[in-house]
């Protein structure tokens, strides 16, 4: 209750432990075209294997989609990709046009009789799928069946259905690899399902559901169920409406055809830049950096400042951007090409331009080929957040160094790297014994600003970032000078220690009665004024050598 009426000790518990919350900075974003996969849903990889788990080997047409991706996973561990919606998009299944980009597509649709299985995703490899049932030791144990090995018993009534009276609802599943593309040998099983139910409310032996159409939903890699097989005619019902289910002496096979990657397997810029729409809701999604896809010439303008206008509207994450390859392989004019590209660029704090392709090799159809750079310096980035602080430049020798990269498309000379740094755009030069190296850490703003550095930009997003999700535990408090004390205890703290760590020179936050007038306080709103002198990466050295006379004392010329 809120006061005492009567002689008593009443106990109060008062928190006041609160901190400023550590920030994610190293989570990569990406979109781009894949032979396999959910279309249009966010997917987390934290590694080249999770990638091919979940998106499959590139072929030669969709290695400049992967490669990108794979390059920031050398550096980093926390990467957020999206599959293209491409025109034509099929799901490989018993008919043709039938298309299910991602769970949610699936959970609404409905699926007509004869389609029983749909392949798990979308294209071309979904049509070197087989899958075979059998309901009973008949078909179990026929000739037809040829994967009875794979299973300890034949199919009969599961343990769950026999103590309710309910007699041969068992099935076994078995999902292959009929043509070989998925592990190159056809025939080859993919998954095993064994004991499964056809009642709707089965439930295995450690509680969860044993239904078959469950259990493929939910855990298959490769199938989704589509409608019962008009064979099973009591598949689907419960328990206590049925005293015995349906089975067939036959063995179930199902072909799968008609599964496509599009009309073009390359995406329009369109259907790219619906898939990077993905990532612009900050609240909801939490990204770094948002790399961008290789596109041709004149896409890759509008890729670019689409990129940049995400980043923007976010104003947590920094857009990684590339001229197309074709602008600096075997390029005469590779400078003014790019040049041209980074001029028709948005200026902003929130862009980041590289020079040129990378030479990299594609073990998985064993040549060498050009990628764009945007995957390896946004990695770069991820990097430098690991042996250092994101406020911290990824360039130079100490932390610039790229990875997995054979040669760069576009190598420029001193004069050639001052026009691009001109025009906001970071070279990739190699050194002779030094390695591929970023050179420059500027991001796109065009006017002079400390915001038109890397590192600059990267200190304000975490400090903002992890102030403003420690402020929000301040609404619907009271402005008063207790709760403004109390946000300036939870605030400099924090700051303090990222002066430590040599993120800025000094610091001041201001939440007081100057700020928080009676009119602000009266329109229900808080004021903090933050004032941050960010620290500044060196770009230029200046080095004097000064010969002098032998009698000479060195105090008297440096007036020491």
């Amino acid at each position: 209750m809120a006061f005492q009426v009567s002689p008593g000790v009443e106990v109060k518990e008062i928190d006041l432990t609160n901190v400023v919350p550590a920030v994610s900075t190293s989570i990569g974003a990406f979109a781009g075209a894949f032979r396999w996969g959910p279309v249009e849903e966010v997917v987390q990889v934290g590694s080249e294997k999770q990638l091919l788990d979940r998106f499959f080997t590139p072929n030669a047409d969709t290695f400049k989609y992967f490669a990108p991706a794979a390059q920031f996973l050398q550096y980093a561990n926390d990467l957020r990709v999206v599959r293209t919606a491409n025109d034509g998009q099929a799901n490989a299944s018993q008919v043709s046009g039938v298309l299910v980009k991602n769970q949610d597509d699936y959970d609404n649709q409905v699926f007509a009789s004869d389609v029983q299985y749909i392949a798990k995703f979308p294209g071309v490899l979904g049509n070197s799928i087989g899958v075979e049932v059998v309901t009973n030791e008949t078909a179990f144990e026929s000739t037809d069946f040829a994967f009875s090995d794979l299973f300890d018993f034949a199919p009969g009534t599961t343990e769950w259905a026999a103590t309710r009276g309910v007699s041969d609802d068992e099935l076994h599943v078995v999902v292959f690899d009929a043509d070989g593309r998925f592990t190159g040998t056809p025939g080859e099983v993919l998954e095993v399902f064994s004991g499964l139910s056809q009642a709707f409310d089965a439930r295995a032996p450690e509680g969860g559901s044993n239904y078959y159409v469950n259990v493929l939903n939910n855990q298959s890699r490769f199938v989704w169920f589509g409608s019962h097989d008009p064979a099973l005619t009591e598949a689907g019902s419960r328990s206590d409406d049925v005293s015995s289910f349906t089975t067939t002496d036959d063995v179930l096979g199902y072909e799968f055809d008609n599964g496509s990657d599009g009309t073009s397997v390359e995406p329009s810029l369109g259907e790219l830049t619906t898939a990077y729409d993905l990532f612009d809701d900050a609240e909801t999604l939490d990204v770094s950096f948002i790399i961008g896809a290789q596109v041709e010439e004149g896409d890759d303008v509008t890729l670019a400042n689409h990129l940049i206008g995400i980043a923007e509207g976010r104003r947590d994450a920094i857009a990684f951007v590339s001229p197309a390859v074709t602008r600096t392989i075997s390029n005469v004019d590779a400078v003014q090409d790019v040049k041209d590209w980074a001029d028709q660029i948005t200026s902003s704090s929130y862009g980041v331009l590289d020079s040129s392709a990378l030479f990299v090799f594609d073990k998985f159809n064993d040549a060498f080929r050009y990628t764009v750079a945007a995957g390896s310096i946004a990695g770069l980035s991820a990097f430098t957040d690991n042996v250092a602080d994101p406020w911290f430049s990824p360039a130079g020798l100490n932390r610039g160094q790229l990875r997995g990269v054979t040669k760069v498309a576009f190598n420029p000379r001193q004069n050639e790297r001052d026009t691009l740094y001109k025009a906001r755009v970071n070279p990739i030069v190699s050194f002779p014994g030094e390695g591929i190296v970023l050179f420059g850490d500027k991001t796109a703003l065009a006017r002079p600003s400390a915001f038109d550095r890397i590192n600059v930009r990267r200190l304000f997003i975490v400090l903002q970032k992890a102030i403003a999700t420690a402020a929000r535990f301040q609404l619907f408090e009271l402005n008063d000078q207790f709760t403004r004390a109390q946000f300036r205890n939870l605030v400099e703290p924090f700051l303090r220690d990222v002066q430590g760590r040599r993120g800025m020179t000094d610091f001041l936050v201001v939440c007081d009665e100057t700020n928080n007038t009676p009119e602000v306080v009266d329109t229900n709103r808080f004021v903090a004024d933050i004032y941050i002198k960010p620290a500044r990466s060196i770009n230029f050295i200046t080095l004097n050598f000064i010969a002098v006379r032998t009698g000479v004392e060195f105090s008297e010329i440096v007036g020491q």
